[in-house]
């Protein structure tokens, strides 16, 4: 079932999606709708598995708040899921049945969800996320971006009275991308520069700005867009209605990273962008892979929103040689 949502500031957000949208058309001649081209079965799941099981590894990594990482790591029994260094994983990962609505013939998807999301055995009473990666690195190797990678994936949005009451992201879809930059060399002369491998994470947010925070009359959900060719964010696309959600993202080979959502479980389609965009005003070398993030206020006791994924998936929208098959 699909619940509506009351919001305000309705006509500010759409002209600036309208704003974004035609910006974005003086971008990129080459468009690739998201679910293009070949299927890479070895990536992604569908979680129909029977007993899909996941096994955690015991504390999590903080690297991004205190520089340590704590391994080992955990990993989906299928190994096509792992835990990262950077963050923890989800404190629950479990396979569920198909909330109703879902893709025909679905049976599972999975459930993520997490309390502890910060330095294990400590709280920092802030906006933490835990990673659930991809295993494409292991599975199939870095995809050149002449390729044109592509993913997707269906979300499950429960009702708005059972997120957690907080303004802010709750959950993400994102990339990792890599490219060669030049940075500053360091050292005694700090001479110069040289060329560098940097991973970027370009991806969409799923933010509420609550009521419960008392500055607003009714909840407002939107998705966050990160990010412009100087890496900010910006506000993409309003919810208007919770239940699945299909959200997907391309990277075509002139370099631009395109953005897709839609409510339902229906495939994509060329109406269902929401921006264009060259974040950071990197050029993309390599696709390394997709990843989900899912945040909660880190104090010990509150849970995150419950989120269901179904059936991620990858693609190549531009053949492939059969050297690169793996």
């Amino acid at each position: 079932m699909l619940h509506r949502l009351a919001f305000t500031s309705v006509l500010s957000l759409t002209l600036a999606a309208s704003s974004f949208s035609a910006s974005s058309s003086l971008f990129a001649q080459r468009v690739i709708v998201p679910g293009t081209g070949t299927k890479i079965m070895n990536v992604g799941d569908d979680f129909e598995e029977e007993n899909w099981t996941y096994n955690f590894a015991g504390p999590k990594s903080s690297d991004n708040i205190d520089k340590k990482r704590r391994g080992p790591f955990g990993r989906a029994a299928n190994g096509r899921w792992y835990e990262g260094g950077k963050r923890g994983d989800p404190d629950v990962v479990k396979q569920v049945p198909t909330p109703a609505g879902g893709l025909s013939g679905s049976k599972k998807a999975l459930l993520l969800r997490s309390m502890k999301t910060g330095v294990p055995g400590k709280v920092t009473n802030k906006m933490q996320q835990d990673d659930f990666i991809c295993n494409i690195h292991e599975k199939i190797g870095r995809t050149p971006i002449r390729l044109e990678p592509n993913c997707v994936v269906r979300v499950f949005l429960p009702p708005i009275d059972e997120w957690e009451n907080r303004t802010g992201p709750h959950f993400a879809f994102r990339i990792a991308l890599e490219t060669t930059i030049r940075k500053p060399n360091t050292g005694f002369l700090k001479i110069g520069s040289s060329k560098t491998s940097e991973t970027y994470w370009p991806g969409m947010f799923i933010e509420l700005d609550s009521k419960h925070d008392g500055k607003r009359d009714h909840d407002y959900a939107w998705i966050r867009i990160r990010g412009d060719k100087r890496g900010r964010d910006f506000k993409g696309m309003q919810i208007t209605q919770t239940g699945w959600w299909t959200l997907g993202m391309s990277v075509s080979k002139d370099g631009y990273t395109h953005f897709f959502a839609k409510p339902g479980v229906e495939d994509l389609t060329t109406s269902d962008r929401i921006t264009t965009q060259i974040p950071y005003s990197y050029t993309p070398e390599t696709f390394r892979t997709f990843f989900f993030n899912v945040c909660n206020n880190d104090d010990g006791k509150t849970w995150s929103t419950k989120w269901v994924i179904d059936d991620p998936t990858f693609y190549r929208a531009t053949s492939t040689l059969a050297s690169e098959s793996k």
